[in-house]
C-alpha cells in the first residue's frame, strides 16, 4: 500500500525516523548517567513503547490513569502517573495498583497523603508517592527546602500505607528558552534543584529512593545527570516542527505528518486548501516566538521534501497556505497530497485513532493509539 491509498487526512509514521530517535535518546540517557523512563503520553501506543524500552527495564511514565490500565495490561511493569492524584481518582489508582507490578503516584498537597493512606489502609494496599517539586516551571509542584515540601515529605514517609518514594519535577519552561545558554541553565536548575533537595531530606532522615526529571530539550541540553535516577523525556520518539525551530533536533528526525489532499487551489488569491483542518492538526501555535511564520504546520511533498509552504489558518476540516510562487502553486493540484509537518506532534497525534506506518515508502502496518481517559 501506498500513501495515495489512504483516506485523508491520516496520521503517517515513518518507522526508520522513530526507530533512530529511541535508539539515540537511549544511548544520550544512558551517557548522562541515568536511566530512561519514556513518558508515552506523545504517542499513547503499545507497538511505540516496545521500541522505546527495548532491551531494558520496560518503566514508562503516563499522564493518565487510564493509559497505566492499557499499558500495565500490555506488560509495562513501572507505570508513574505524572499528574498529581487528586481524590477524585482515589479509587481507580488503588485498583491501577492492583493491576499492575508497580504504579507511583505523585503529589504536592499535604491534604492528598492522609485520606489517600486511609483508603489505602482499608484496601489493604500499599501506595508509592513521589512528590513533585517546581524547579521554576510555575505549573504545580512544591518549593524545594521550604517548610511545606519537608512537612510533605515526613507526611508521606510515616503513612502507614504509603511509602515516600522520591522526588519529580519537569522543566516545561525549557520549550521557550531564547538561547543555548538560557536552556542549558534551565536544564541545570531542574537537575540541581531536586538534587540538592534530596540531600536535604536526607540530612533529615528521609530516605530518598528515586529523583525524577527530564522533558526532551533538557535531557538534549544537559551536561550530566549524576546523582539523578532517571529521566522522562517524551516529545523526542516524534520531535516537531517546535523542536526543531528549538534546535533539539533536525527536521529530517520528525517522524510522524499528516497526509492531506488538496481540494481547492485558487490562483486569483494565491492560495491552496487542503482537507486537514484544526481537527486533524490541532491548532498549537507552533514556535511563533522564534518564527513568526511558522503556521500551523508545514507543507511537504510526499517524499518528505519541504516545499516552502506554510499552513496560514485553520478551520475545523480545512487548512489554507497563500503560496507566493506561481511556479510552485501551478504544481499543488487539487487531488494532490502533501504531508503536514506538525507544529506539536503530541497534540497532533491526539487527534488520531491510528497511525499508519511508512517504512521505504510503502504503508506496511497500522497501529493504534490508545485515545482514553
Amino acid at each position: 500500500m501506498n500513501l495515495y491509498d489512504l483516506t485523508t487526512p491520516c496520521l503517517v509514521l515513518d518507522h526508520e525516523r522513530l526507530r533512530n530517535n529511541a535508539r539515540k535518546m537511549k544511548e544520550r540517557v544512558a551517557s548522562l548517567g541515568a536511566k530512561l523512563r519514556p513518558h508515552v503520553k506523545t504517542h499513547k501506543c503499545i507497538e511505540v513503547a516496545h521500541i522505546q524500552t527495548a532491551g531494558q527495564e520496560e518503566r514508562i511514565a503516563v499522564s493518565t490513569l487510564e493509559e497505566g490500565r492499557v499499558f500495565s495490561a500490555a506488560g509495562f511493569s513501572d507505570v508513574l502517573y505524572t499528574v498529581p492524584i487528586e481524590p477524585g481518582k482515589f479509587c481507580a489508582a488503588i485498583k491501577l495498583s492492583r493491576e499492575c507490578e508497580r504504579l507511583r503516584l505523585i503529589t504536592d498537597d499535604l491534604s492528598v497523603p492522609p485520606i489517600l493512606n486511609n483508603l489505602a489502609r482499608r484496601a489493604g494496599v500499599r501506595l508509592d508517592v513521589l512528590m513533585d517539586v517546581d524547579c521554576g516551571y510555575g505549573r504545580t509542584g512544591v518549593i524545594p527546602n521550604t517548610g511545606t515540601a519537608k512537612e510533605l515529605a515526613r507526611t508521606i514517609a510515616n503513612s502507614s500505607n504509603l511509602s515516600f518514594n522520591g522526588l519529580l519535577t519537569h522543566a516545561g519552561h525549557a520549550y521557550r528558552a531564547e538561547s543555548k545558554q538560557e536552556l542549558l541553565s534551565i536544564a541545570h536548575r531542574e537537575r540541581d534543584s531536586v538534587f540538592d533537595f534530596a540531600n536535604e531530606l536526607r540530612c533529615l532522615g528521609v530516605e530518598v529512593p528515586l529523583i525524577s526529571i527530564g522533558s526532551t530539550p533538557t535531557v538534549h541540553a544537559v551536561d550530566h545527570l549524576r546523582g539523578i535516577d532517571e529521566a522522562r523525556p517524551g516529545n523526542y520518539i516524534f520531535y516537531d516542527v517546535f523542536q526543531a525551530t528549538l534546535g533539539t533536533c533536525r527536521f529530517e528526525d520528525c517522524a510522524i505528518t499528516v497526509l492531506a489532499a488538496i481540494v481547492s487551489r485558487d490562483r486569483t488569491r494565491r492560495q491552496i486548501v487542503c482537507d486537514a483542518g484544526a481537527i486533524a492538526l490541532s491548532k498549537d501555535r507552533g514556535p511563533f516566538e522564534f518564527d513568526p511564520a511558522c503556521g500551523y504546520g508545514r507543507v511537504l511533498d510526499l517524499e518528505g521534501n519541504d516545499l516552502g509552504v506554510r499552513l496560514d489558518s485553520l478551520s475545523q476540516e480545512h487548512g489554507l497556505a497563500t503560496v507566493e510562487d506561481a511556479t510552485a502553486l501551478d504544481k499543488l493540484k487539487v487531488g494532490m497530497r502533501v504531508r503536514i509537518l506538525v507544529n506539536h506532534s503530541c497534540l497532533s497525534a491526539a487527534q488520531h485513532d491510528f497511525y499508519h506506518i511508512l517504512d521505504n515508502g510503502e504503508i506496511v502496518s497500522q497501529w493504534k493509539r490508545y485515545r482514553n481517559w
